[in-house]
């Protein structure tokens, strides 16, 4: 089985790159975070087309999430239960044996920001959330863009990004809060070379150069873990014509 996370920046316009890479990668499971698209401009038959179910919150011009699926999706949830938020960040479905919970983390602008203060906010009723989801021995997963470098390695120049948002050692600890649930990085269950990214500004060549973040991630439950054979980011899209300033993540399981 092979689960998957990218945040496309606009579907839209990546709609082409997200069937090609389908057409090669064929995940079971892909999250997509930032389709900026409104349900009712949701692609729905290139996707089915495609061979994929497909499940969808959107907001036009932001944020947006979709799971696709090619096993039924069941028990759609659009919310963080605890949390009254008008962004659709959030996507939980059942497919395929798994609860898939698929994220986009809010960004944080700035350290200090009152956005910075609502994004530590939605992770702290993320944690409580996810707790009462994992209070179950179910397989679960959760995938997306956290829009949090998990550590130092994970930055292409930790000094430049010290206390940064992104970095910031709130947005670390928050993260590491939902890691303490017994959920664990699924790339880094694995050996990895160094400077393994998954985010590059389209500012400054900065993926020829790869100045990048590794900030998607695919996080696995207790009773998932055990399955995982391999965690990787697939950096080819990012080299593609009118690309996403992000990367696909993967995981492949065996069970």
């Amino acid at each position: 089985m092979k689960l998957a996370s990218w945040n496309v920046n606009s579907l839209n316009v990546r709609l082409p790159q997200v069937l090609e890479w389908l057409d090669t990668a064929r995940p079971n499971l892909l999250g997509l975070q930032e389709t900026k698209l409104t349900d009712e401009c949701f692609p729905v038959e290139a996707i089915r087309a495609a061979g994929y179910e497909v499940a969808y919150s959107g907001q036009k011009t932001y944020n947006g999430v979709a799971v696709l699926s090619r096993s039924p999706i069941t028990d759609v949830l659009t919310d963080i239960p605890t949390l009254d938020d008008h962004q659709r960040r959030v996507l939980a479905v059942t497919a395929a044996g798994l609860r898939f919970i698929n994220l986009y983390v809010p960004n944080g602008q700035a350290v200090g920001s009152d956005k910075y203060a609502y994004k530590l906010d939605w992770l702290a009723h993320l944690r409580t959330w996810l707790a009462e989801e994992l209070a179950s021995p179910q397989r679960l997963v959760i995938v997306g863009d956290f829009n949090i470098a998990p550590r130092d390695q994970d930055v292409h120049d930790p000094q430049e990004w010290r206390e940064q948002v992104l970095c910031s050692t709130p947005e670390r600890e928050a993260l590491q809060h939902l890691l303490d649930l017994g959920l664990a990085d699924s790339f880094r269950r694995f050996p990895q070379k160094d400077g393994i990214f998954s985010w590059w500004d389209y500012r400054m060549n900065s993926f020829r150069r790869n100045r990048g973040l590794r900030i998607d991630l695919i996080l696995t439950s207790p009773a998932l873990t055990p399955s995982l054979t391999a965690g990787y980011v697939d950096q080819a899209p990012r080299g593609w014509a009118r690309p996403s300033d992000h990367a696909p993540v993967v995981a492949e399981l065996s069970f």
